[in-house]
């Protein structure tokens, strides 16, 4: 018979006793937290720090997310800063590239070094008499002697392991360095092919010892809270985070959500009432607030969810009343939004007017309107 431990027993009756927070109330706690209710006048590096870094497997992603968040945004802001290093863009949250700050980079990446390790082994039949530390010390002298592409890169490495998977020795530099795309990559307008070296390199200052979950837990819950374990599990592509939230048990709040799920929070952080107006949003594919929770329901109604995407291509999100309502696109003379749902002539004509907000700051001097049509492909 497994015992349960005094502080488990405590646990279990503070949950079952704490507030309960439905859906609406969660989704209006989670859009503050993502400087989605109202624009914020941060700064393009301080709001990428807040966030804990903006999804961004394509170029454009996180310029439209900070115009989404921010008052007085202008996609030169994000391109000047990652010009000067002061962001870049690397493989780090659930295996996807994500633009850091360059002192998150530096910690970020050791973070998750875990769920890269894991990664190497999807693919260790590609690898089979492959010396992993010496791939990498030799990927290392590579990238940092001048930056590679993957292919490049590739084709380096099967000079030294003729026998191995090509892309499994290219996957596993991924895995064991940390590489950064250089610029002129990620800037507005101008971005060019992927090429990478080394965060240190690139930086010119070592990485940070892996923090311990602690403090990251506190600042996921800043970004994306109130959540679970499980959530943050999510966000991370990490596990084996519980012994962490409960060591930070005695300083957070507790809730329920509707299905008697634990959910943690910072006792100061806004809970706004659930009433409060959230404003149309146009967001990005692969935008962060779509992916950062275990249950989604916070911001995709029942129904909807994986509909802004068919097969592995994602479409971008526009959010009515803070949910997931429809999907859209720049297209050659209109910014086209198609709808999951029927929209009061109220909602349709701000998001007519937030649509125009997108096209000035993001598509200065073309000449398109802003329609009602079809965007997804069948």
């Amino acid at each position: 018979m497994t015992k349960t431990s005094p502080a488990a027993r405590k646990a279990g009756r503070t949950t079952a006793t704490a507030p309960v927070l439905h859906h609406r109330a969660l989704n209006r706690a989670t859009l503050a937290r993502q400087l989605l209710l109202r624009r914020s006048p941060l700064s393009a590096k301080a709001t990428v720090a807040h966030l804990v870094g903006l999804q961004a497997q394509n170029v454009k992603p996180p310029y439209y997310a900070l115009a989404a968040r921010l008052e007085g945004f202008a996609p030169e802001h994000l391109s000047r800063l990652m010009a000067d290093r002061e962001v870049v863009r690397i493989v780090t949250l659930r295996s996807t590239i994500h633009t850091h700050t360059a002192d998150d980079c530096l910690i970020l990446r050791p973070f998750v070094q875990p769920a890269r390790d894991r990664e190497l082994t999807a693919f260790r039949k590609g690898l089979a008499g492959v010396d992993l530390d010496r791939l990498a010390a030799l990927a290392r002298d590579l990238v940092e002697g001048e930056p590679r592409t993957m292919t490049q890169l590739r084709e380096a490495l099967l000079a030294e392991w003729p026998g191995a998977d090509p892309q499994a020795l290219a996957l596993a530099a991924r895995c064991r360095l940390p590489l950064v795309q250089v610029t002129p990559r990620g800037l507005w307008g101008s971005s060019g092919q992927v090429a990478l070296t080394t965060a240190e390199h690139w930086l010119g200052r070592p990485a940070e010892p892996a923090p311990v979950p602690d403090a990251v837990i506190l600042r996921y819950l800043a970004a994306f809270g109130p959540a679970s374990v499980k959530d943050m599990q999510t966000w991370a592509g990490l596990t084996r985070l519980k012994d962490a939230f409960e060591r930070l048990r005695p300083q957070l709040v507790t809730f329920r959500d509707e299905h008697g799920v634990e959910l943690f929070d910072l006792r100061d952080a806004p809970r706004p009432d659930p009433d409060t107006p959230a404003p149309p949003r146009f967001l990005p594919e692969y935008d962060n607030l779509l992916l950062s929770h275990a249950d989604r329901a916070r911001v995709v109604p029942p129904g909807l969810r994986g509909r802004n995407a068919v097969g592995n291509q994602a479409y971008r999100t526009l959010l009515v009343d803070g949910f997931l309502a429809g999907v859209w696109k720049p297209a050659e003379d209109s910014l086209v939004i198609e709808t999951f749902r029927e929209l009061t002539k109220a909602q349709r004509d701000a998001v007519v007017e937030e649509g125009e907000r997108v096209l000035a700051v993001l598509h200065e001097g073309m000449t398109c309107d802003v329609r009602f049509g079809t965007v997804l492909r069948p």
